[in-house]
């Protein structure tokens, strides 16, 4: 076997020219394209982290807003209901002068009068107590205020015994909100519901003012009671009873 060396010198040069093309025109385009989709998955990467956190964050602060507002409801409805006491107390006495001043002889006109001088003490007591409580709400963000109503209103939802929870499966149930609520309002309470039900929920959203603030839950059967105006009717029941207790004693 004869050994050639021109022969060979061409296939070295042939090697290093297909070396320098395939380095050319394959490795630096392929090498380039990998960089780029390794840029463009380190950038989504670090978005998914950023939007992440941001959410993360949100939550939290979600979460501090409805405890200020579960807090600041609270201390609200105190005030409310000392407010109203004090208004109450004071009418009542007056009633109690003006009926011991009447005549003996008119003991059934004093009566009555003590009676209706007393039922007008209540309700001045209620009406005060609701002006309080709408000047409240109007200081509020409105938007925060019907997030921590909803969760309150979940929250009573779960806390149902099964039987109770069971008869809401499958009926038509109706939200009734202090304020109208838009469609993606409607979609957030509508996923609330049925998430604690574990089934999904037949909502028809209807608007009463008199609520106040709040969401209330009305089925067939009962009615969940969710809403500032039920905190108030709950207070003026209270101040009732010990209205009637006082007049006992």
């Amino acid at each position: 076997m004869s050994f050639d060396p021109w022969t060979l010198g061409f296939q070295g040069v042939n090697v290093l020219v297909l070396v320098w093309l395939l380095h050319r025109f394959f490795w630096k385009p392929v090498a380039a394209m990998i960089d780029a989709r390794q840029s463009a998955a380190a950038t989504l990467l670090d978005k998914a982290k950023a939007r992440r956190s941001e959410a993360e964050a949100a939550l939290t602060e979600v979460e501090a807003t409805r405890a200020g507002l579960a807090a600041e409801r609270d201390a609200s409805l105190a005030a409310a209901r000392k407010d109203a006491a004090a208004v109450r107390d004071t009418l009542l006495a007056a009633a109690r002068a003006e009926a011991d001043a009447l005549n003996d002889s008119a003991k059934s006109a004093r009566v009555r009068a003590a009676e209706t001088l007393k039922a007008a003490a209540r309700e001045d007591a209620k009406g005060l107590a609701l002006t309080i409580a709408g000047r409240l709400v109007a200081r509020l963000d409105v938007d925060a205020l019907d997030a921590a109503f909803l969760g309150w209103l979940v929250q009573g939802i779960a806390d149902l015994s099964h039987s109770d929870r069971s008869v809401l499966l499958g009926v038509d149930l109706d939200v009734v909100s202090a304020t109208a609520q838009d469609s993606t309002a409607q979609d957030r309470i509508t996923r609330a519901i049925t998430a604690v039900l574990g089934t999904p929920a037949k909502l028809t959203f209807r608007t009463d003012p008199a609520l106040i603030a709040g969401h209330e839950l009305h089925s067939p059967h009962f009615i969940l009671r969710n809403s500032w105006a039920a905190d108030l009717a709950r207070i003026a029941g209270t101040l009732a009873d010990e209205g009637v207790m006082s007049d006992a004693a």
